[in-house]
């Protein structure tokens, strides 16, 4: 009898500690579910957005944010929420709080991801002195980093809207060296050179813009003026 209340006892024993590490792992699982889905929300509004689909977008990128807050009241450090907040909240164009909401995650950590959205969103708020800044900081942070040819994008664009031309050309030339397939940066490339008066380095990058893309018409324009 008693060895048969032992092997109850742990028969017991063996099920509650079963159970609790099945709710452990289960509520493990749905915590990291729910990281994943912010990510995964604000890549399909990008997708939405790709389709024109801009009002089921924004709801994806609202969404996505919602998770976001969520995860940093549980741990205000977590750096991919804010990484995830801040990209939601610059596809929503709420740019000036892209620029609050970077600043308050740079003082938690140097995030080179939040550096570059914090460029991207001061170009759009035509800060282009910080947006520079903030690209070059990028740049030197992670030279080989995931956005560092869209950092030389943006560094070429305003460089080329402050009318300095030759450093635009040096930035878009690296942009499209790391991205060839880009035909929207030939083509400011081209512009680039069109104004600093490098008429044959235009057709060249106006050439490659349409070998691209076959349909652009603004490429094929700066290439009949460079040619006349």
């Amino acid at each position: 009898m008693k060895i048969n209340i032992h092997r109850h006892t742990r028969r017991s024993i063996k099920c509650a500690l079963f159970a609790c590490a099945f709710v452990v792992c289960t509520a493990g699982a749905l915590y990291a579910q729910n990281k994943a889905d912010a990510l995964k929300l604000y890549r399909t509004g990008r997708s939405l957005d790709s389709a024109g689909r801009t009002e089921e977008a924004k709801e994806s990128y609202n969404g996505s944010i919602e998770i976001c807050l969520e995860e940093l009241r549980q741990n205000p450090r977590n750096m991919d929420s804010y990484t995830v907040y801040t990209w939601s909240l610059f596809r929503l164009h709420r740019y000036r709080e892209t620029i609050t909401v970077c600043n308050e995650a740079l003082k938690i950590a140097l995030d080179v991801r939040i550096i570059e959205t914090l460029g991207e969103a001061f170009f759009y708020v035509n800060d282009y002195k910080e947006a520079l800044r903030q690209m070059e900081r990028y740049l030197d942070m992670a030279p080989n980093g995931d956005r560092a040819s869209v950092a030389y994008f943006y560094a070429g664009d305003i460089y080329r809207l402050t009318k300095r031309y030759q450093k635009a050309d040096i930035a878009y030339s690296a942009a499209v060296h790391l991205e060839p397939s880009n035909s929207l940066w030939w083509y400011r490339l081209g512009l680039a050179r069109e104004q600093a008066g490098y008429k044959q380095g235009a057709r060249d990058a106006f050439q490659r813009a349409l070998t691209i893309r076959k349909d652009y018409k603004e490429a094929a324009e700066g290439l009949s003026r460079v040619q006349a």
